[in-house]
């Protein structure tokens, strides 16, 4: 999740603009140019180099902006709803401890402080959304008192007002686990049993029978607390063992790391002599933010600089993947937050426009890698961001609603791509155009090519022969916060705006 926060027009196109935008796209863009090709793009069909296992897909985290009183609630899930992913990540996080914790005050001899109000609204809004696709659930945050701190934590009253110190505390109340175990056992109930049974004997009734096919424990614990490797395993082994009695068909997913430098975690975590008898782990999680170089680096700098910080972190896949099959092979991964962080959330600046589509081709070029890596959840990160809570990792305009192009650009793969498709060697003859990326798909319905345009110029290929007359959708600067601009091919050349992503779909 994010390392802290957070963003009534209807997902409506004004006509003039998005006519304007297809004329000059088809004009700029496509549409054979009379130059000689930049590039010359050769696709073998018949050498497959990887077959695909990942799902392209998001999270969306608990903040003002998605809730019931939001100007954008209605186009924000009627956005979610619209793409149609699997593996949908949902985080209520701790900057709200009223939309993330269900017992803020520890129960007395005589009462008990169970309160849903806030994370009922936007469950629901959720898993209407999501209906017939999976959900990944990580209430991440755990009750304060449960942690040893100087003094009580003292949280806002205000349910919307940002409060980014209540996670303190290293130390558990309860040391063994069991506790916070017992906690999550009552939310995961309450959420699919239709209630629960509290501290004092008394039932609370709420009427919810959601089926929850996985459960996230916890989130990025190497900042949250500070929890060390063995903590929590720990932790999860308590979480699972009790959670497995309510939903035994649940599956579970530990770790879930800011950070991918110190491998003790994986180490630690994937090695099942290292956890209770009967318990195992089922799923892993981490994630990957780029960042600028500098403070002050500018959108002319981001179109290397994410990529590079993207290039080191997949080596840190590749590591971590040898780590995992040689002691969980049957384990899979998640990696449920991709996305760039501009600045702190609470320095507020303005995002230049062009961003949203360098931010977009990042997306898609890490999508590309994760598959080839045979990585099993690629999750962009995230549905709302907005000023003072990460707006730079929105996929929403929050201004006015409408999907931004990273958000067409995850539904661009989402609807192109699926597990299961074969990629296939695909190479320029002669020297690649810088900084543009071409894969080769077998889909089950036909043969496609995803291409990613990195710079800042625009790029023109020749497309193999066989692709002639086929279709073509891009996101890219002249769609803005609209949907992928679709063509059909008339000859063989195109030209590529600048920070692009297009699929070429073969008749």
């Amino acid at each position: 999740m994010k390392r802290t926060l957070k963003k009534s027009y209807g997902i409506s196109f004004h006509c003039s603009r998005y006519l304007l935008a297809l004329i000059s796209g088809s004009l700029m863009f496509f549409q054979g140019s009379s130059q000689s090709a930049a590039g010359k793009l050769k696709v073998n069909w018949e050498a497959v180099k990887w077959v695909s296992k990942t799902t392209p897909t998001l999270q969306l985290v608990e903040n003002p902006m998605v809730r019931p009183a939001s100007p954008i609630h209605s186009q924000t899930f009627k956005a979610l709803k619209d793409l149609g992913c699997d593996f949908v990540r949902y985080v209520p996080w701790f900057p709200y401890p009223k939309m993330a914790v269900a017992e803020l005050k520890p129960p007395t001899s005589n009462q008990t402080f169970w309160d849903f109000t806030y994370l009922d609204s936007t469950m629901e809004a959720v898993m209407k959304a999501t209906e017939g696709h999976s959900v990944v659930v990580n209430f991440s945050t755990t009750p304060a008192w449960m942690w040893k701190t100087d003094s009580p934590v003292i949280y806002p009253e205000d349910p919307y007002q940002p409060f980014w110190n209540y996670n303190q505390g290293a130390e558990l109340v309860d040391t063994s686990g069991q506790q916070i175990a017992d906690y999550y056992a009552r939310v995961l109930s309450w959420y699919t049993k239709g209630g629960f049974t509290d501290e004092l004997g008394r039932f609370h009734k709420s009427g919810h029978f959601y089926k929850i096919l996985y459960w996230e424990v916890l989130n990025e614990p190497d900042l949250e607390h500070r929890i060390s490797p063995q903590l929590y395993t720990k932790i999860y082994d308590a979480i699972v063992r009790e959670l497995k009695k309510i939903s035994p068909e649940t599956k579970f997913i530990g770790l879930s790391l800011a950070m991918t430098s110190n491998p003790q975690y994986f180490e630690y975590f994937l090695n099942s002599g290292n956890h209770r008898f009967g318990i195992k782990p089922e799923g892993i999680s981490y994630h990957h933010y780029s960042t600028p170089s500098w403070g002050d680096q500018d959108i002319a700098g981001y179109q290397y600089t994410f990529f590079e910080k993207a290039d080191a972190f997949l080596d840190r896949v590749r590591y971590i993947e040898n780590i995992r099959k040689r002691l969980a092979p049957h384990t899979f991964t998640t990696i449920n937050e991709i996305g760039v962080i501009l600045r702190p959330p609470t320095q507020i600046k303005p995002i230049e426009k062009d961003y949203w589509n360098v931010a977009s081709t990042l997306y898609a070029y890490i999508f590309l890698e994760l598959t080839k890596l045979g990585i099993d959840v690629a999750g962009e990160s995230q549905l709302v961001g907005y000023p003072t809570q990460f707006p730079d990792v929105s996929m929403m305009n929050w201004e006015t609603g409408n999907p931004n192009a990273r958000y067409w650009v995850l539904s661009l793969l989402k609807n192109n791509f699926a597990p299961g498709d074969k990629l296939v060697q695909t190479a320029f003859e002669g020297p690649a155009p810088d900084g543009v990326i071409a894969q080769g798909f077998l889909t089950q319905k036909d043969k496609r090519i995803l291409l990613i345009n990195r710079r800042s110029v625009s790029m023109e290929l020749q497309l193999p022969k066989e692709m002639e007359g086929g279709k073509i959708s891009a996101v890219d600067v002249t769609t803005g916060d609209h949907s992928p601009s679709t063509f059909s091919l008339t000859d063989t050349k195109i030209k590529m705006q600048p920070y692009s992503v297009v699929v070429v779909q073969g008749k």
